[in-house]
């Protein structure tokens, strides 16, 4: 594959294969396991659930721990599979699907562009693009999940994390696009933020929020 450059950048976005990347990684992206999950499994509709998000940990609070892990790892899983499906082509080019397919679990086309947070999703991508820089990212998310036991601290703290990791093992196109991502999980856990401060945040396995 040839190395991403700046005189590669030009012509590559005006190509079929950036647009496939981007549109398949979004289309991918937007699939709602977790609300699919739940649905198949008699459990309702997982928007009506605890916090009303379709994540894995909102899944939990239905106290189903395999489908809360079996959605964890696909939410994951379509965000790794956008990056590698389309690296294989250029590495540029896994880095837009990656993106894409992030940006489409926060605002899927199927739901009203009403999605996720994007932390599962964020770790498969980062996990495809920089095994290293994924590694380090999910090992700071379960360090501060086990210490505090707060999904959303947990995804807050690595993903603010998470640049300084991809610039260490990957350099600088990988931290920019990470940290434009981790803004995107900071914001979008603007009322979890607002929870902890109140001390009102539930903890990992809590069935219902306070």
């Amino acid at each position: 594959m040839d190395p991403i450059t700046p005189q590669f950048l030009g012509p590559l976005t005006e190509t079929l294969p950036t647009w496939l990347a981007i549109i398949g990684g979004y289309l991918l992206g937007s699939i709602p396991f977790g609300l699919l999950l739940t649905h198949i499994a008699g459990l309702g509709d997982i928007r009506n659930i605890g916090s009303g998000n379709i994540g894995a940990t909102n899944v939990l609070r239905t106290g189903n721990k395999k489908l809360a892990l079996l959605t964890l790892l696909l939410d994951g899983g379509k965000g790794a599979a956008a990056a590698l499906l389309a690296g294989m082509m250029h590495p540029l080019l896994g880095m837009f699907a990656a993106a894409a397919a992030f940006i489409g679990h926060l605002y899927p086309i199927w739901l009203h562009f009403k999605g996720g947070k994007g932390v599962a999703t964020f770790l498969g991508v980062l996990l495809a693009l920089s095994l290293p820089t994924g590694i380090a990212t999910a090992l700071t998310w379960a360090l501060v999940a086990a210490g505090f036991r707060f999904s959303s601290l947990a995804a807050l703290i690595a993903a603010l994390a998470s640049p300084f990791f991809a610039f260490l093992f990957s350099g600088l196109p990988l931290a920019i696009l990470t940290a434009s991502l981790a803004f995107l999980v900071v914001m979008r856990h603007e009322d979890n933020i607002r929870r902890l401060l109140r001390g009102e945040e539930p903890r990992i396995g809590a069935k219902k929020e306070k």
